[in-house]
């Protein structure tokens, strides 16, 4: 079973992009060895193409090689905070709302038409570590959430609302899962794992 990880810099977590089964140091690693322990009779591919600074239109740009040729069993995305964060700190121009729910559909359409692949939808997060006066920030994150939302509906077959899940967990403070509020430290990547395991364990089976 081919498991293929997509994302930016959360996901690529420091991998050797020489190596496609190189899991980095972030949730990927801690996923990839979950599935592993939680089903030894099972034969996994851990596939990660995750890439620092990517946003939806990265994804789009390399759908054909890092999708469509991998043809995974199961492909998970966590995309769209550098559509909102590089926006804001990199003054790059901005992705709309528009463009975002556009590249994004593309992206599944393309998974849904021309592999066989179940699809897993995660939920990008922002913890409170950043300044609390880039509220705009804040409010445009939201509203690509909300547009995620609505695409995992139409278009997957598993959802992760991370961002949701970080936040409910209120014995934690922010900085032990991620210092500047979006890079993983361990601990949050290991908890990231977790989540992942829960999201994709009824897809493993369903394809066992």
């Amino acid at each position: 079973m081919k498991i293929l990880f997509q994302g930016d810099s959360v996901t690529d977590a420091g991998r050797d992009r020489s190596n496609l089964a190189d899991m980095g140091e972030g949730y990927p690693k801690f996923a990839s060895a979950m599935i592993q322990d939680s089903y030894p009779d099972g034969s996994f591919e851990f596939v990660n193409l995750g890439i620092s600074g990517n946003r939806t239109e990265h994804l789009v740009a390399r759908l054909e090689s890092d999708f469509i040729e991998i043809q995974p069993d199961i492909v998970s995305i966590m995309i769209g905070i550098n559509d909102v964060w590089h926006h804001y700190a990199h003054e790059f121009v901005e992705t709309t709302d528009e463009q975002f729910e556009k590249n994004y559909r593309i992206v599944l359409d393309a998974i849904k038409s021309r592999t066989k692949a179940r699809i897993l939808m995660i939920q990008p997060f922002l913890l409170e570590t950043v300044d609390p006066a880039k509220q705009e920030l804040c409010e445009e994150l939201a509203r690509k959430q909300a547009i995620i939302q609505q695409l995992a509906d139409e278009y997957a077959d598993a959802y992760l609302p991370l961002d949701e899940m970080l936040h409910q967990e209120v014995d934690v403070e922010p900085t032990e899962y991620s210092r500047d509020g979006v890079h993983p430290t361990p601990d949050g990547a290991c908890r990231i794992g977790e989540a992942y395991l829960g999201a994709i364990a009824p897809l493993i089976e369903l394809l066992s």
